[in-house]
């Protein structure tokens, strides 16, 4: 019976040994797994990252000589709106000057009436 329960102790202890390899040798596959899906998917994003920066690249090559169109179309624009908003403001200010004039000269005849009427109320 000692025989028998001695073999049996020494049977369930290489079982249990054998489960506890299985279950290293399942542990070490999955981290070897998960590594692999890991390094794929950033080997994935290096790659995406590098088509971007060459299509950004390229994007701006493209851009760069319509902006340089657009500045000058722009910069042509602004000449033509200064030609024809000069006389324009010339005009204006022409207008309004007499009218600037005749406001100021009005002013100063009533600050000399107000400083009259100071005077007189203070003698």
């Amino acid at each position: 019976m000692k025989f028998s329960l001695i073999a049996a102790v020494v049977l369930l202890a290489v079982a249990q040994a054998s489960f506890a390899q299985d279950a290293a040798n399942i542990d070490i596959v999955h981290m070897i797994e998960e590594f692999r899906n890991k390094m794929t998917q950033q080997i994935t994003e290096v790659i995406s990252n590098q088509d971007l920066a060459n299509q950004a690249q390229n994007i701006k090559t493209q851009l760069e000589p319509l902006a340089a169109q657009v500045q000058e179309q722009v910069k042509s624009a602004m000449a033509q709106m200064e030609e024809q908003v000069k006389p324009l403001a010339s005009e204006a200010q022409a207008q309004i000057k007499p009218i600037v004039d005749k406001f100021q000269k009005q002013m100063e005849e009533y600050l000399q009436t107000l400083m009259g009427q100071a005077r007189a109320l203070g003698n």
